[in-house]
Order: C-alpha cells, then sequence, then structure tokens
C-alpha cells in the first residue's frame, strides 16, 4: 500500500517559516514534520510514499535526494571522487515526488498524480499533521464498511483555556486548551480506493475537501472512522512551537517509534 501526502500548499499562516521552505519541511526538533509523518506510517509497515509537490517543491527533492548522505557517515576521497558509507541509518523508503503545480488545489494535485496510485486501495494525508493514529485499525474499519473513502474525523483542542468558577465568581478550576465544541473535522490519514479518481473532476481547481467529498457522501460511499487520541496540525508558529517543546520534553504522543 502506498502512502500520498499533500505537500504543495503555500503555507501562508506560518509565513514566518514558510517564506524559505515549504510548510513539510518546517522541522519539530531536527526533522522535518514530513519526515515524522512519514516515520508513523512506516511503523506500521507502509513504506511506499508519493509526495504531490507544488510551492518549493525542490527543497523536499533534495532533501530526498540527499538523504541517504545525510544520514550515514561518509568518507570522500576527493582525489578520485569516491564516497565510502559507514553505519547506514537511512529509512528503508521509497519516496516518489510528483510535480503538481504551483497553485494546484488538492484535489488537482491528487488527480495529477493518478497514474501512480490507480491500481490499488491508498493512503492519504496532509504533509503539516501528526497523530498517533492506529494505522492497522484504520484500514480494518476501511475495509470492513466497504467505502470508496474513509476519512479520519478528529476533535482539536481549543485555542483557549477555560475558567470554572461559582456564582460568587471564585474560581473553581482552570481547564488548559479544553476540546472545542464538541465537533467532529476532518483531520485526513484518509484510506482511498482507485474510484475516487472519478469524482475529481475540476481539473486543476477540484478542492478535494468540496465537491469531491460532498458527492462521494451522496452516493453512500463516504465513512469516517473516529480518533479519539492525539492529533495536531501545524498552522501556525504557535502550533510549531507546541510540537516542538512536545518533542523536546519527550511527551510527543506521535512518537511510536
Amino acid at each position: 500500500m502506498k502512502v500520498a501526502i499533500l505537500a504543495g500548499g503555500f503555507g501562508t499562516r506560518i509565513s514566518e517559516e514558510s517564506v524559505l521552505k515549504p510548510k513539510p519541511m518546517i522541522e519539530i526538533g531536527d526533522k522535518p514534520i514530513l519526515w515524522h509523518i512519514m516515520k508513523q506510517y512506516s511503523c506500521y509497515g507502509i513504506t511506499e510514499f508519493v509526495i504531490l509537490l507544488g510551492y518549493k517543491g525542490y527543497l523536499i527533492k533534495e532533501y530526498f535526494a540527499n538523504y541517504y548522505l545525510h544520514e550515514c557517515d561518509v568518507t570522500i576521497d576527493t582525489s578520485n571522487n569516491s564516497l565510502e558509507v559507514h553505519n547506514n541509518e537511512s529509512e528503508d523508503w521509497k519516496v516518489t515526488l510528483v510535480n503538481t503545480g504551483l497553485n494546484t488545489m488538492t484535489g488537482g494535485r491528487l488527480k495529477r498524480a493518478e497514474k501512480y496510485l490507480k491500481d490499488d486501495t491508498f493512503m492519504l494525508t496532509y504533509g503539516d499533521g501528526v497523530s498517533n493514529i492506529n494505522i492497522d485499525e484504520l484500514k480494518s474499519f476501511h475495509k470492513q464498511h466497504g467505502s470508496t473513502l474513509t476519512l479520519t474525523s478528529v476533535q482539536p483542542n481549543g485555542r483557549f483555556g477555560t475558567v470554572d468558577f461559582d456564582n460568587k465568581n471564585k474560581v473553581l478550576r482552570f481547564s488548559e486548551k479544553p476540546r472545542g465544541d464538541g465537533a467532529w473535522v476532518n483531520g485526513g490519514f484518509f484510506v482511498c480506493e482507485p474510484e475516487v479518481f472519478s469524482y475529481l473532476k475540476e481539473g486543476d481547481k477540484t478542492v478535494f475537501e468540496l465537491n469531491p467529498l460532498d458527492d462521494i457522501a451522496k452516493d453512500g460511499k463516504l465513512y469516517t472512522y473516529k480518533h479519539e487520541g492525539f492529533w495536531s496540525c501545524m498552522d501556525t508558529l504557535r502550533d510549531k512551537e507546541k510540537l516542538n517543546s512536545m518533542w523536546e520534553m519527550g511527551e510527543a504522543p506521535w512518537k511510536i517509534w
């Protein structure tokens, strides 16, 4: 099974970082968030990835083109330009990097990668979200329901803490960043059948989250896997700082390796 990762957006809400690099290359610890996402899937034995590139996609290409060199110790003999690799610690990944256009929408990006994904069930997610979702359970759920598309729904934390107090205004407790209003939202981590490509009808302008999902739902072929564990996207600089803090403190729930 392959995983397609949407990695082409402009990342405008985290422009402090994305002015220099695509959002999936912004680091948590010393690794891009894209690496963290791929690492999670590979823990479940899924090691083949199709990355859908757009904004500054060449930087993602260069990262993987030099990945083997960066992750290992090497001896370089400049007299004959030979290279000897020591203690290979690189990942056992096969990565296909697909140019999907600078301004292409999410569904359009997926459509452009159809030839790499059309032969079997595949997974799809965003290049800016981490979670401790059980991928095996997600796959089983998808298979049991026989859906064209399964999306993972999550309940993100609220942006602000809440104050609980009695009728005399005496504070009883302070709840730090409780879950939002109880609504479930699309958290990515999709499982797709090749039939999904027939719903991508508007070319590069296709927004995956709008007409395609609506149409699949109307056809009764869309199910959701409810994930009640950890999930977070890296949408703003504040999100990045929170994820880095969790990583540095050894309290990163998505680190299952």
